[in-house]
């Protein structure tokens, strides 16, 4: 186990990531039969248990990259809201298929130094299917970690987006990227 300045223990944001995972399965159990009829109401699941845990102003900054130095402070939380919707849309509608997983920890990444860490993670979808890896960036934050960036089996959440974004807004802009995204949250229903 490594310690990082201010005290916080890299296996700590490993017990986060554990805990977190944990309790998000416990809950999508408990409730299956609600979510099979009624499958929009995972978003709430995943805002109360996984969203406190991340950083969406800094997984937002590190998505829109250098278009983040360029976009006013109104653009800025336009985006990371309709970006952190984008987000919890997408992650909750896989955690419904994948409900059912096994999950096994891998030794952690970080230094004693260091303020950052990754959790890697193995995950088990079921019999025949291959395993998949995530890898779960976590840094201190006045104190405690959180998440800025997922990778599922080497492909960085924050890096395929960034491709994405730089290219939607070299052709139409930040205003029309952000109008797009609440576009496709307000379609989606979220």
């Amino acid at each position: 186990m490594s310690v990082s300045a201010d005290g916080l223990s890299t296996a700590s944001a490993q017990d986060l990531v554990r805990q977190t995972s944990d309790r998000l399965l416990k809950t999508v159990k408990a409730h299956q039969k609600e979510l099979d009829d009624h499958p929009d109401r995972i978003y709430s699941i995943v805002e109360n248990i996984v969203v406190p845990h991340f950083d969406f102003w800094r997984v937002a900054q590190l998505a829109l990259g250098k278009y983040w130095r360029q976009a006013t402070l109104e653009q800025r939380q336009r985006f990371t809201n309709e970006f952190r919707v984008l987000i919890v849309r997408t992650y909750s509608v896989a955690l419904l298929k994948y409900s059912e997983q096994k999950v096994h920890y891998l030794p952690i990444r970080g230094s004693a130094e260091a303020n950052d860490t990754i959790v890697r993670l193995e995950i088990q979808p079921g019999e025949g299917s291959p395993s998949i890896l995530m890898n779960v960036h976590l840094y201190n934050k006045n104190g405690s970690w959180k998440i800025f960036n997922v990778a599922v089996d080497g492909v960085s959440l924050v890096t395929n987006y960034r491709a994405d974004f730089a290219s939607q807004i070299r052709n139409g802009g930040l205003d029309q990227l952000i109008e797009k995204l609440a576009e496709k949250n307000k379609k989606a229903g979220a």
